[in-house]
């Protein structure tokens, strides 16, 4: 495929920025839209989702970039996304 203008590292690994920033986008669309409905602040199970698509994503071009401070907040934040889904499933399970 032919492009009309060069396709560089720099432009794909931007995209892939912006690919998790459109995760993290997503995730507060869903938790306004779940809160909205219910007339009550909800964070749906898609929230945690999103959350971790981003913060993977983001980790990933930010070890690219070699950034660190964006490379600690979002092992961190990864850390606490998944602790939370564990707990909603525990939850679940236990029945409580």
């Amino acid at each position: 495929m032919h492009f009309p203008f060069e396709i560089t590292t720099t432009m794909i690994w931007v995209t892939i920025g912006f690919i998790g920033q459109g995760m993290f986008f997503m995730r507060f669309f869903v938790q306004w839209i779940a809160s909205e409905k219910e007339k009550k602040s909800v964070i749906p199970h898609s929230f945690w989702y999103f959350s971790i698509a981003g913060s993977l994503i983001l980790l990933i071009y930010a070890i690219w970039r070699q950034d660190p401070v964006i490379i600690l907040g979002q092992t961190t934040g990864f850390i606490i996304y998944f602790r939370n889904l564990y707990l909603i499933n525990r939850t679940k399970k236990s029945g409580t």
